[in-house]
């Protein structure tokens, strides 16, 4: 009963005190959903208020969705799902602030590096040294698997000629990767691992699919290995979906002994591993070795995404795929029902830029810019959030993943909309869950589309929010 304990001075109604404190219990689960509120006349005799102050309170916990009354047996909490919605609610909030709109605001929802700095005079010099070279070829000739040239060229400067380009297939980026693979690999009732958050996109493939999702929780190095182990014990698993390195959206990567476990177990339990090789190439920690699961994968247990939209240009929309031996041809007639071919010309000036040389100083050159933001983000983080939210540095990628203390009266929800009405954006949470209320603690926070000065702006808004 202590913890229904509430000081009840003031001018506010007694009654509105009282309600608001078992709302903040029943979020905080201090009270349990479908737990038995005290009856009337024993919370009235311990906060020495009269049965009519209860009552009327109970009446508003209910009219507001927290609590229900069962006749002849008392009033019951009710955990809101204040996330109810919420999705479309955010997805529309974007759209309508897009395009111009979108400059009037501080925005920390970027996923992709800023357009500022791509090289516009290369990438376009290389463009029209294709058209020269090729003529109208480039433009109207296509193959099923993708463009031979940028196979090759993937194979000899990304995996050193050890996958062959005949196992290499173009996709429009990693979204329809993800799509692609769950076609061919997961039917009705198929059981699959995530991780505890994940990537949205992903989760909504694998529901569109209808497949038994299960989550195991992240770590700093990873997902939790005893309970990932104790799914696999129970369960028939067909695969494992993970994002290797700044995992999105915690920013957490594996280390290689996890990866190894991993790759251990997929062989023991006959499940296979579906790799999102998420932003590999923006590691600021020299700590953090870059090692996938493909490359430590020695069974072909491994199928292996990789985006070049996110790290260099998001209207670009090209990706590639590594699948497994036994999927090999059931993927590729995934790809081909999908949409036959991902743009011809945009793969030949890729497969130019990298032979040039010019992917790789690219590359270089966004690792510095964006280790200096993120080493700005994380000391402007500490100097203005650090007493009301906690959070793990990941060492490279290009968000923060941030959680709301428990003494703070505010949900992610909460946050997003009082931010958006103050034009800051930032990403709930409970989008990355397969039960969106376990994200209500926690916002990501991204720092690609954003300057220095609107970093300071846009966190000390936070700050004022959360106090």
């Amino acid at each position: 009963m202590d913890k229904y304990f509430v000081n009840l001075e003031g001018e506010t109604p007694k009654y509105v005190i009282i309600t608001k404190h078992i709302k903040k219990l029943i979020d905080t689960n201090n009270i349990e959903d479908g737990e038995k509120l005290p009856s009337i006349r024993s919370l009235s005799k311990f906060l020495k208020v009269n049965n009519v102050t209860i009552v009327n309170a109970y009446k508003k916990l209910q009219n507001e969705g927290y609590a229900v009354q069962k006749m002849g047996s008392g009033s019951y909490a009710k955990k809101k799902d204040i996330t109810k919605n919420f999705r479309k609610e955010y997805s529309e909030a974007l759209k309508k602030i897009a395009g111009k709109a979108m400059q009037e605001y501080i925005d920390f929802t970027g996923e992709t590096p800023s357009n500022n700095f791509f090289p516009v005079q290369s990438f376009k010099d290389v463009l029209n040294e294709v058209l020269d070279r090729d003529g109208a070829e480039a433009l109207i000739y296509q193959e099923a698997l993708g463009y031979e040239g940028l196979r090759t060229s993937i194979s000899e400067v990304f995996w050193n000629k050890n996958i062959k380009s005949d196992n290499i297939l173009i996709v429009s980026g990693a979204q329809q990767g993800i799509d692609i693979v769950s076609k061919a690999l997961i039917n009705t009732n198929d059981s699959v691992i995530v991780e505890k958050p994940t990537y949205s996109g992903a989760l909504s493939v694998f529901k569109w699919r209808r497949a038994n999702i299960y989550e195991v929780p992240m770590e700093e190095n990873g997902i939790d290995i005893d309970k990932f182990e104790k799914i696999l014990k129970k369960n028939n698993i067909k695969c494992f979906y993970t994002m290797s390195y700044f995992q999105n959206p915690t920013g957490m990567s594996y280390s290689i002994r996890k990866k190894q476990q991993i790759l251990n177990l997929a062989e023991i339990y006959d499940f296979y591993i579906i790799e999102d090789d998420y932003l590999a190439e923006l590691i600021y920690d020299k700590r953090i070795e870059y090692k996938s699961f493909k490359s430590l994968d020695k069974n072909d247990r491994v199928i292996y995404i990789k985006s070049f939209s996110k790290i260099f240009l998001p209207g670009i929309r090209i990706g590639y795929l590594i699948p497994t031996a036994r999927f090999k041809e059931s993927i590729e007639n995934s790809k081909i029902n999908t949409d036959i071919s991902t743009s011809s010309l945009m793969q030949r000036a890729l497969d130019l830029y990298i032979r040039k040389g010019l992917w790789k100083d690219y590359m270089s050159n966004l690792n510095e810019i964006y280790k200096s933001r993120y080493l700005l983000m994380e000391s402007y983080i500490k100097l203005y959030l650090e007493d009301k939210i906690e959070f793990i540095s990941p060492g490279g990628g290009i968000n923060f993943y941030l959680k709301i203390k428990d003494f703070i009266d505010m949900d992610s929800i909460q946050l997003f909309r009082k931010a958006k009405n103050k034009n800051v954006l930032i990403t709930p949470g409970t989008l990355f869950y397969k039960n969106p209320l376990e994200g209500k603690r926690y916002f990501k926070i991204g720092f690609s589309q954003i300057d220095e000065d609107s970093m300071k702006k846009g966190l000390n808004i936070i700050n004022e929010l959360l106090e």
